[in-house]
């Protein structure tokens, strides 16, 4: 037995497998390994170090209380201080001698996997060449399918085509058959086959009768060529049949179209369909679009039509303003607009070409009864007999006219937003006013003037009003009652001028898109200002002027001589004194007619900048020829007034020369 004091190594070998059990960690066991061995393996590097004190070894009997994984550290360490000393010992001779048959082993086996290597070497070559060779044997087998695969198909188009011949011919039997059948007796129907009377075939029945009469028309239209040239021994050809076969198509197509009411007031969608495909066939389904139209509620409705008119002018009714035919129109066309929406829904559903549907639906609407209600609003009066200013006059026409446009112009917005295939709405739209905008320009100018005359004989009945209250000194005098110029110029009434111009304007505007026609018709017009204003202010100066001369007229008339008596000298003093306040007030309303001369020139000059110029200028000349106009109004204007300047002119030096 070793004793006590005995290295680790030196204690007996004991390994129990109960170490190993419960919670025993190969890393804790490791840890207390190298803490171990850890001293004997310091490098020189830690030469003179004296190393760590060695653990005491434990009594054999507080060996057994040790933890278990630090009695198998312990025995691990004796197991391999033991392995670097000389078997001495009979257990060490033991351990060396399992060790060297250990390599012995190893190096049979290590032979006997570089065999088994080999082996396995050599078959892996060779499987590598059968792989090889498969490769090949399914790419050939592939190319051989590829080629079988061709081969096939051509077959397969070759009797796709044999069976499209073989239906092809047995079609043409078939239509030969049909055809003669057509082409036996004139007018008799009764005869064919049972698949032009059978409803179930209707589509298949539609379609070789179109066939056929194609074919039949071809002929005779060949036949008659051929007669044309001298033919005299042409055949009889097939007129007997295209005859037949148009009575039959004829037929066909009434009684599709009956078939086609009957669903469409049933609302069968589904059988309206299938009887317009079937119309396609006739005239590319023309007949069946138009009597879709023209059965439409909208226009076959008498009540409809007149509830149209009363709903424009409103409880007004033929006394209705503008405004409120506005308010009609607006209500009317929306109405229209929803109902033209509506039966959209339904074309879409049931005919194979919805827009050319959708073109005729939109047209009818425009010509039929939109037209109908302009025809009840726009009654164009005569220019030679003009309706009378307190019903209107012209300037209704002309008002109702640039309403009904704009409202007719936002319903063909809408109608072409629904659909209304490739018809030109915005062309017919401009073809239902073409009438009205031949002699828009003259009725224009018509109804200016028409205001124009109305206004002065109203300024004319006020003013004689005011001087039959007010009395004169000129019918104190027993002279002629005139208008005073106060009361004939004002800018209010320039200002009117402008403003009728000005909605003439902007009715021109709305109603022509093109520079050149809108520069013309705005010269036109604006030409009407020019003559107005002009007229309208030399007649203001004349009246003033006319004040001048009464003064004047009493001035010279009530001179005072050189041999009268002193009660006459008095009274033509007094009278000489009522002239000269007669040529102060005539002069003091000389200027003031002077001043609102220059401020209604001013407010043209303003107008024409602010509205006409813009209009004019796109159009080469236009600006200038206007300019000019306007220039030439204005200097008959000056000329009056230079006139009646020079008039105040001699007034002054008349006063100043008068004897006080």
């Amino acid at each position: 037995m070793p004793p006590a004091n005995d290295p680790p190594a030196a204690l007996p070998l004991t390994l129990d497998l109960e170490d190993f059990k419960g919670d025993f960690s190969f890393d804790a066991l490791f840890g207390d390994l190298v803490d171990e061995l850890l001293p004997e393996f310091r490098g020189d590097d830690a030469a003179g170090v004296p190393p760590p004190p060695a653990p005491a070894a434990p009594a054999r009997g507080c060996a057994a209380r040790l933890p278990r994984r630090r009695r198998a550290a312990r025995a691990l360490q004796a197991l391999l201080q033991g392995a670097r000393r000389p078997p001495s010992s009979g257990w060490l001779r033991l351990a060396y001698s399992l060790m060297l048959g250990i390599d012995k082993r190893l190096q049979n086996l290590k032979k006997e996997v570089a065999t088994q290597d080999a082996k396995h070497r050599k078959t892996l070559g060779e499987l590598e060449k059968g792989v090889d060779g498969l490769f090949d044997s399914f790419a050939r087998l592939d190319s051989r399918i590829s080629s079988v695969g061709q081969t096939a198909a051509k077959i397969g188009d070759h009797l796709q085509s044999a069976e499209s011949q073989r239906e092809t011919a047995s079609q043409t039997i078939d239509l030969i058959k049909y055809l003669m059948e057509f082409n036996s007796t004139p007018g008799d129907l009764m005869e064919l086959s049972p698949l032009f009377s059978d409803d179930s075939r209707v589509a298949e029945a539609a379609s070789i009768a179109q066939k056929l009469r194609s074919f039949a028309e071809e002929d005779v239209g060949r036949h008659g060529v051929a007669s044309a040239v001298g033919s005299a021994n042409a055949s009889r050809g097939l007129e007997v049949a295209v005859a037949n076969l148009q009575e039959y198509c004829n037929e066909l197509e009434n009684r599709l179209l009956s078939r086609f009411d009957t669903a469409s007031q049933r609302r069968e969608l589904s059988t309206m369909a299938e009887c317009a495909k079937i119309l396609s066939q006739f005239n590319r389904g023309t007949s069946a679009m138009q009597h879709y139209v023209a059965t439409r509620p909208m226009f076959i409705d008498v009540e409809i039509m007149n509830t149209d008119i009363q709903v424009v002018l409103g409880d007004d009714g033929p006394e209705a303003d503008s405004s409120t035919i506005e308010e009609g129109l607006s209500i009317l066309y929306k109405e229209i607009a929803d109902t033209v929406r509506k039966e959209a829904t339904t074309i879409m559903a049931v005919f194979p070409s919805p827009n050319e549907v959708m073109s005729i639906l939109v047209q009818r609407v425009l010509e039929q009864r939109v037209t109908a209600i302009l025809d009840k609003l726009l009654i164009r009066p005569s220019l030679a007999s003009l309706p009378p200013i307190e019903e209107g006059g012209l300037l209704h026409y002309l008002r109702v006219l640039a309403v009904a446009y704009d409202k007719t112009k936002e319903l063909a917005k809408e109608l072409q937003s629904i659909g209304c295939g490739d018809l030109d709405i915005e062309g017919l739209t401009e073809s239902i006013y073409v009438s009205h905008k031949d002699e828009y320009t003259e009725f224009e100018q018509a109804s200016v003037r028409q205001l124009y005359q109305s206004k002065m004989a109203e300024l004319r009945a006020e003013a004689k009003q005011q001087s039959d209250s007010t009395g004169s000194i000129g019918r104190a005098k027993g002279a002629s009652v005139t208008t005073s110029p106060q009361q004939l110029l004002s800018v209010t009434v320039v200002n009117e001028f402008v403003r009728w111009n000005e909605e003439a304007i902007s009715r021109c505007t709305l109603l022509f898109s093109q520079p050149t026609t809108v520069a013309t018709n705005v010269r036109s017009i604006f030409a009407c200002l020019l003559d107005q204003v002009s007229q309208y202010l030399t007649e203001g100066l004349d009246c003033a002027r006319e004040s001048l001369n009464e003064a004047a007229v009493m001035r010279d008339k009530y001179g005072i001589g050189t041999s009268v008596s002193r009660r006459l000298a008095a009274a033509a003093a007094s009278a000489a004194e009522a002239a000269a306040a007669q040529g102060e007030s005539s002069f003091r309303s000389f200027m003031i007619a002077v001043q609102r001369c220059a401020s209604s020139v001013a407010i043209l000059q303003q107008y024409f900048s602010n509205t006409i110029s813009r209009l004019l200028l796109p159009v080469d000349g236009a600006h200038p020829a206007a300019c000019e106009d306007m220039g030439s109004a204005v200097s008959v204007v000056e000329a009056a007034a230079h006139k009646g300047l020079l008039q105040c002119i001699d007034t002054v030096m008349c006063e100043a020369l008068r004897p006080s």
